[in-house]
């Protein structure tokens, strides 16, 4: 059978499904990609077991609609021979006997020995599944504002994947490592019955290749096991973390009544300054919160290290000094959008609140972040 397909088309979705495929896999024909062709598609996909994803691309084929190819190629060698071809049609020969596939471009040939296809793991199946659906804009936002709040920690599993708890016409985005919670609230949605699931940081990250930036639905539908996502010629399927989350609420302070208001870039490139004289250990930076101004500053002991710099705020509670870790503030405030940050506070043992000073309509984001005590 041959076909003939564009080499930048056939790179772009080469890229998008090799996003999934890792170094060190389980099984090695899992760095091959899965290609099948029938008619007038090309379906190829890639898998590390947990995470598949799927790209159908159009071609031109010289076979009947019947016949049916499905071979396993290498990675590697197609993406890195693909990656240095100018755009051009190419045409790909391959011989269902010997598993052999030649690649014919405008200035040479290419043979490259595949594997067959009947080893490579079947794709879960959608059995009983609930499904609802959001716009690509705010499903975006909502896992760019959560998943750097995950965990790596594989010995407590639900913290290693962002929680979508669903509930009537809202659905709430939830991550946490134990030291920080980042929380994103979407109303005006339409979910299933209440309920919650754990979507693992991988997919995640592969869902911002596929899913575009616009207003346009994109269709959700999950089970008790598997996470599936239709995106126009792109199907992404995942396995969910079978472990129950946090419950993030308890969390969260009821009342945090002072309000401190600064400007998030300003804050920004402080931290990043004053950090740099922080204990390499700790990375702790101090508030020290006086009137209309905050006083940073951090000072590693063992080096006779010290820097401080002042700000200006917006302050309406009792003077006080508070500690952070200044990388996961810098993390936290990266990722939190305005022009101005909000934070509430209670005392400085108590966690801290982090929020826009303006929120979107329809969406409230919360992050929360534990204070280190002050000297350490």
């Amino acid at each position: 059978m041959q076909i003939i397909v564009s080499s930048a088309s056939l790179l772009k979705n080469l890229s998008i499904v090799s996003g999934v495929i890792g170094s060190n896999t389980v099984l090695p024909i899992l760095e091959d990609f899965l290609f099948e062709i029938q008619g007038e598609e090309l379906k190829i996909t890639g898998s590390d077991l947990e995470t598949r994803i799927m790209v159908t691309v159009p071609i031109q084929n010289n076979a009947s609609s019947d016949e049916i190819v499905r071979l396993c190629m290498p990675s590697k060698i197609v993406l890195e021979y693909l990656k240095n071809l100018p755009e051009q049609p190419v045409t790909l020969s391959f011989d269902k006997d010997t598993n052999l596939v030649e690649i014919t471009s405008n200035t040479g040939k290419y043979k490259i020995s595949g594997q067959p296809a009947n080893e490579y793991p079947k794709a879960p199946e959608r059995s009983e599944s609930k499904e609802f659906s959001i716009s690509g804009a705010r499903l975006l936002d909502a896992v760019n504002h959560t998943i750097f709040a995950t965990s790596n920690d594989t010995l407590r599993p639900a913290m290693t994947g962002v929680c979508f708890h669903m509930n009537g016409d809202r659905m709430v985005f939830v991550a946490t490592d134990a030291h920080r919670l980042v929380k994103q609230e979407v109303q005006g949605l339409q979910v299933p019955e209440e309920g919650m699931i754990i979507i693992p940081k991988k997919p995640l990250n592969q869902l911002k290749s596929i899913v575009p930036n616009d207003d346009a639905a994109i269709s959700i539908s999950f089970n008790e096991t598997h996470l599936y996502v239709a995106v126009e010629k792109v199907l992404l399927s995942a396995r969910l973390v079978d472990a129950k989350f946090p419950d993030y609420n308890t969390v969260i302070p009821a009342q945090n009544p002072y309000k401190l208001i600064m400007e998030r870039n300003e804050l920004i490139l402080c931290l990043r300054r004053v950090s740099v004289f922080a204990s390499k250990g700790t990375s702790q930076v101090v508030f020290d919160i006086k009137g209309s101004q905050v006083e940073i500053n951090a000072q590693d002991i063992d080096f006779s290290y010290e820097g401080n710099e002042t700000l200006p705020c917006q302050f309406d509670g009792e003077d006080m000094k508070i500690a952070f870790n200044a990388r996961l503030l810098i993390e936290m405030l990266n990722n939190l959008s305005g022009d101005k940050v909000l934070v509430e506070l209670n005392t400085p043992s108590r966690a801290a609140i982090f929020k826009p000073e303006e929120q979107n309509d329809g969406e409230e984001l919360l992050m929360l972040l534990m204070p280190l005590i002050v000297g350490l």
